[in-house]
Protein backbone atom coordinates (compact mmCIF):
# COMPACT_ATOMS: atom_id res chain seq x y z
CA UNK A 1 0.00 0.00 0.00
CA UNK A 2 1.63 3.58 -0.88
CA UNK A 3 0.73 6.67 0.27
CA UNK A 4 1.23 9.96 -1.09
CA UNK A 5 2.27 12.94 1.49
CA UNK A 6 3.03 16.64 0.37
CA UNK A 7 4.87 18.04 4.12
CA UNK A 8 5.81 16.42 7.13
CA UNK A 9 2.50 17.15 8.94
CA UNK A 10 0.63 14.92 6.20
CA UNK A 11 3.66 12.29 7.32
CA UNK A 12 2.84 12.14 10.92
CA UNK A 13 -0.82 12.22 10.80
CA UNK A 14 -0.57 9.34 8.60
CA UNK A 15 1.49 7.89 11.48
CA UNK A 16 -0.92 9.18 13.98
CA UNK A 17 -3.70 7.11 12.50
CA UNK A 18 -1.41 4.10 12.35
CA UNK A 19 -1.36 4.40 16.33
CA UNK A 20 -4.76 4.07 16.65
CA UNK A 21 -4.33 -0.06 15.71
CA UNK A 22 -1.11 -0.82 17.35
CA UNK A 23 -0.68 -3.17 20.17
CA UNK A 24 1.86 -4.54 22.25
CA UNK A 25 4.66 -6.17 20.89
CA UNK A 26 3.88 -4.46 17.43
CA UNK A 27 7.44 -4.02 15.25
CA UNK A 28 7.58 -1.19 12.39
CA UNK A 29 10.84 -1.26 10.75
CA UNK A 30 11.41 2.43 9.12
CA UNK A 31 13.32 2.36 6.00
CA UNK A 32 14.69 5.66 4.02
CA UNK A 33 17.53 7.68 3.33
CA UNK A 34 18.84 10.50 5.78
CA UNK A 35 16.53 13.12 5.76
CA UNK A 36 13.47 10.92 4.88
CA UNK A 37 11.07 11.10 7.52
CA UNK A 38 11.98 8.50 9.57
CA UNK A 39 12.29 10.28 13.17
CA UNK A 40 9.09 12.58 12.15
CA UNK A 41 6.98 9.37 11.03
CA UNK A 42 8.02 8.36 14.76
CA UNK A 43 6.90 11.58 16.12
CA UNK A 44 2.92 11.00 14.17
CA UNK A 45 3.74 7.99 16.07
CA UNK A 46 3.78 8.95 19.36
CA UNK A 47 1.39 11.49 19.56
CA UNK A 48 -1.56 8.94 18.01
CA UNK A 49 -0.67 7.02 21.40
CA UNK A 50 -0.65 9.64 23.35
CA UNK A 51 2.81 10.72 24.17
CA UNK A 52 3.58 14.16 24.83
CA UNK A 53 7.30 14.21 25.47
CA UNK A 54 9.28 15.52 22.14
CA UNK A 55 10.64 12.49 20.36
CA UNK A 56 14.17 12.68 19.00
CA UNK A 57 16.09 10.94 16.81
CA UNK A 58 17.93 8.21 18.92
CA UNK A 59 20.98 8.51 16.62
CA UNK A 60 23.68 8.49 19.79
CA UNK A 61 22.09 6.50 22.04
CA UNK A 62 20.68 4.00 19.75
CA UNK A 63 17.09 3.29 21.98
CA UNK A 64 14.73 5.83 23.75
CA UNK A 65 12.25 4.77 25.52
CA UNK A 66 8.39 6.85 25.61
CA UNK A 67 6.01 5.42 28.57
CA UNK A 68 3.73 7.85 29.15
CA UNK A 69 1.14 6.68 26.13
CA UNK A 70 -1.35 4.14 25.54
CA UNK A 71 1.49 1.74 25.01
CA UNK A 72 5.47 2.47 25.66
CA UNK A 73 7.05 3.32 22.79
CA UNK A 74 10.48 1.99 21.83
CA UNK A 75 12.33 3.87 18.82
CA UNK A 76 15.66 2.55 17.85
CA UNK A 77 18.09 4.01 15.49
CA UNK A 78 20.73 1.24 14.83
CA UNK A 79 22.72 2.78 12.39
CA UNK A 80 25.67 3.26 14.57
CA UNK A 81 25.51 -0.90 14.53
CA UNK A 82 26.29 -1.18 10.96
CA UNK A 83 29.42 -2.81 11.70
CA UNK A 84 28.63 -4.83 14.73
CA UNK A 85 24.97 -5.76 14.51
CA UNK A 86 22.79 -6.09 17.09
CA UNK A 87 23.26 -9.37 19.26
CA UNK A 88 24.52 -8.18 22.28
CA UNK A 89 21.78 -5.22 22.33
CA UNK A 90 18.61 -7.48 24.08
CA UNK A 91 16.45 -6.41 21.15
CA UNK A 92 13.96 -9.09 21.58
CA UNK A 93 13.49 -7.42 25.53
CA UNK A 94 11.90 -4.75 23.93
CA UNK A 95 10.37 -6.67 20.48
CA UNK A 96 8.49 -9.60 23.30
CA UNK A 97 8.12 -6.27 25.85
CA UNK A 98 4.54 -4.35 26.52
CA UNK A 99 5.02 -1.60 23.82
CA UNK A 100 5.48 -1.05 20.22
CA UNK A 101 9.19 -1.24 18.54
CA UNK A 102 10.13 1.32 15.96
CA UNK A 103 13.59 0.54 14.45
CA UNK A 104 15.31 2.70 11.76
CA UNK A 105 17.74 1.33 9.63
CA UNK A 106 17.19 -2.01 10.36
CA UNK A 107 19.08 -4.06 7.92
CA UNK A 108 21.70 -3.58 10.39
CA UNK A 109 20.14 -5.85 12.93
CA UNK A 110 18.41 -7.89 10.63
CA UNK A 111 19.58 -11.47 12.06
CA UNK A 112 17.50 -10.08 15.47
CA UNK A 113 14.13 -9.40 13.93
CA UNK A 114 11.28 -11.68 14.59
CA UNK A 115 9.58 -12.93 11.56
CA UNK A 116 6.41 -10.62 11.43
CA UNK A 117 6.53 -6.95 11.17
CA UNK A 118 5.73 -3.66 9.14
CA UNK A 119 8.15 -2.45 6.90
CA UNK A 120 7.54 1.30 5.92
CA UNK A 121 9.42 2.58 3.33
CA UNK A 122 10.06 6.28 3.01
CA UNK A 123 10.49 7.77 -0.36
CA UNK A 124 11.57 11.32 -0.66
CA UNK A 125 10.52 12.44 -4.23
CA UNK A 126 13.37 13.94 -6.68
CA UNK A 127 11.64 17.65 -7.58
CA UNK A 128 9.63 18.83 -4.42
CA UNK A 129 11.60 17.82 -0.76
CA UNK A 130 8.63 18.20 1.19
CA UNK A 131 7.01 15.19 -0.55
CA UNK A 132 7.72 11.59 0.17
CA UNK A 133 6.05 8.30 -0.55
CA UNK A 134 5.27 5.80 2.09
CA UNK A 135 5.31 2.37 1.04
CA UNK A 136 3.49 0.22 3.76
CA UNK A 137 4.82 -3.49 3.43
CA UNK A 138 3.04 -5.89 5.96
CA UNK A 139 5.10 -9.42 6.38
CA UNK A 140 3.09 -11.41 8.58
CA UNK A 141 -1.21 -11.68 9.13
CA UNK A 142 -1.11 -9.13 12.06
CA UNK A 143 0.44 -5.97 9.58
CA UNK A 144 -1.78 -7.30 7.04
CA UNK A 145 -4.81 -6.60 9.06
CA UNK A 146 -3.27 -3.44 10.59
CA UNK A 147 -2.78 -2.00 6.40
CA UNK A 148 -6.42 -3.05 5.90
CA UNK A 149 -7.57 -1.05 9.08
CA UNK A 150 -5.18 1.92 8.20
Amino acid sequence: MEFQVSNAEQTQALAQKLATYLKPQDLILLDGDLGAGKTTFTKGLAKGLGIKKNVKSPTFTLIREYHEGRLPLYHMDVYRLEDTGGADLGLEEYFDGEGVSVVEWSQFVADELPAQYLVVKLLKDETDDDKRTLVFEPHGARYEQLIANL
